[in-house]
């Protein structure tokens, strides 16, 4: 089990696609003790979420110090890194840096590439996965910005997620922007079945776990939320995914009366043909449909040519089955762009 522990929903960044949680959503500092967190996380896994988590880098250090968890994860801006110190850093089994690729196109979005870059570079030693976790939206190159990542040496993984649905810009523009995408996707999938072939398996993040796809199959969504991954927020309440504490569908319950009760998956995705290799793809783009049926279409167009570009190469794909086995364990990846 993955708990997802929302430290702060502050952060210290003002990124061009994120709107960040709204006043009100939560309290801004943790209100249980961390007794009540240990009593019912007990020794499963926990997560620091934000917001930007290293704000409340106390707070953070009182919780690894005193929950004997399986393991501990951190989503992070990667601006406070240096901050940590490497006692905490190498208590960590995936550290996941925000970081969208090239300097122009990750200082268009997020800024301080530098900095953001420099403080993953001091991690080379680090034992677990350092994963660049993009945010693909209208300035990217998805072949060329995760080249960029893989050049670079510095990460272990790379992930990344569509700035889609919750963007500011009109579903038009986002159509516009899919075929670029999908066609980048195809040129990166030939580029990593090509050094696979060669002997060099980039851990390219998505194309792993629909790789894992299929040969195990998805039931639910790969990141698990509101099946084996919960959020906490700040005031205690049990989520099933951490983007939208508002919603009622979302509010499972709260940590010391426990979960009580289930989401479900709802139509079209359980039927859907490409279910199995993406498992609906992500809670809330299944339950809320903010950009209509159209937009969620366009959406599932890009896991579709995602699912059929690996695919052409199933037989490839199957002869490094072990060595392409991803998540080994829960680490907030959603693995579904």
């Amino acid at each position: 089990m993955l708990y997802i522990v929302i430290l702060t929903p502050n952060c210290n960044s003002n990124c061009w696609y994120c709107g960040g949680f709204e006043k009100g959503m939560m309290p801004e500092k943790i209100q249980y003790s961390v007794e009540d967190l240990a009593n019912f996380v007990g020794k499963s896994s926990i997560a620091f979420y934000g917001g930007e988590p290293l704000l409340e880098m106390d707070k953070m250090k009182e919780i690894m110090d005193r929950i004997p968890a399986e393991r501990f994860i951190l989503q992070t801006n990667g601006i406070l890194l240096d901050k940590v110190e490497k006692e905490y850093l190498g208590r960590f089994s995936t550290i996941l840096v925000s970081f969208d690729g090239r300097r122009n196109v990750h200082n268009f979005y997020r800024g301080n590439y530098e900095k953001v870059l420099e403080n993953a570079r001091t991690l080379r030693s680090f034992d677990g996965e350092l994963i660049a976790r993009m945010t693909a939206s209208l300035e990217t190159d998805i072949y060329e910005d995760v080249l960029h990542i893989l050049s670079l040496k510095v990460f272990t993984h790379v992930h990344w997620q569509i700035d889609a649905v919750w963007s500011h810009y009109p579903v038009t523009e986002f159509e516009r922007w899919v075929e670029k995408y999908n066609a980048g996707i195809r040129k990166l999938v030939k580029f990593w079945i090509g050094e696979m072939i060669r002997g060099r398996i980039h851990n390219i993040v998505p194309f792993m776990g629909v790789a894992t796809a299929f040969f195990q199959g998805y039931s639910y969504p790969p990141c698990a939320s509101g099946f084996r991954s919960f959020a906490i927020s700040t005031d205690g309440r049990i989520l099933a995914c951490p983007i939208c504490p508002d919603l009622e569908w979302n509010r499972l319950g709260d940590i010391y009366s426990g979960i009580k009760k289930k989401v479900e998956i709802l139509d079209p995705c359980p039927s859907c043909r490409y279910f199995q290799f993406c498992g609906a793809r992500c809670l809330f783009f299944n339950r809320e449909r903010l950009w209509g049926d159209r937009g969620f279409r366009l959406v599932c167009s890009t896991v579709k040519n995602l699912v059929d570009s690996l695919l052409a190469y199933k037989e490839v794909i199957a002869k490094y089955r072990e060595r392409l086995k991803y998540p080994p364990y829960l680490n907030t990846t959603e693995i579904i762009p």
